[in-house]
């Protein structure tokens, strides 16, 4: 099924020059650029696309606690967020994105192509750049840490976003373009 999905080079892949390397990923497997635009997110964008409602931020809360457990870290990040309240732990990792993904220049790009929101998910790669698997774009350019993210009290500098699902594509593509 042809689709469309939002892929946006974040702050660290711009100032790190990469964007053309990032955005030939996508279109070597086959994705089209509909539209592209550079520019610095405006903080009301940003907390728009970002999850804000108690349900996201509990899901976000409990999905750092439920990872942090799996790798053996959940007291480093219970003491880094002086909580393990999901939703306390969803606020403060909503806080640090919207202070990274408005800290500089972004690129954001309309892709269509077959099955679209998956292949663009593959092509990005794993939230750790440290761990993704080479070949993605973050396994290949990425060069942060969850590790580095938490002593840091941040987000993981991950040089890409990427839709997840058709449905958050679409809204995402209509906050950051407008309705066309």
């Amino acid at each position: 099924m042809i689709e469309r999905t939002l892929m946006v080079v974040k702050p660290d892949g711009v100032k790190r020059n990469l964007t053309e390397d990032i955005i030939s990923r996508y279109e070597s497997a086959g994705l089209k650029i509909i539209k592209r635009k550079e520019l610095i997110l405006p903080i009301e964008i940003a907390e728009k696309h970002y999850a804000s409602t108690d349900e996201q931020l509990n899901g976000m809360g409990s999905k750092t606690l439920f990872s942090a457990k799996e790798n053996g870290t959940y007291e480093q990040t219970v003491n880094k967020f002086g909580t393990d309240n999901p939703k306390k732990i969803g606020m403060k990792l909503r806080e640090w994105m919207l202070q990274f993904i408005t800290s500089g220049k972004v690129v954001a790009c309309i892709l269509e192509g077959e099955d679209a929101v998956k292949l663009t998910r593959k092509i990005t790669g794993f939230t750790n750049p440290v761990t993704a698997d080479k070949g993605t774009v973050r396994g290949d350019f990425g060069e942060d840490s969850i590790e580095v993210a938490n002593k840091e009290n941040r987000p993981v500098y991950n040089l890409v976003h990427a839709s997840g699902e058709l449905n958050e594509a679409k809204k995402e593509i209509e906050l950051w373009f407008g309705s066309e």
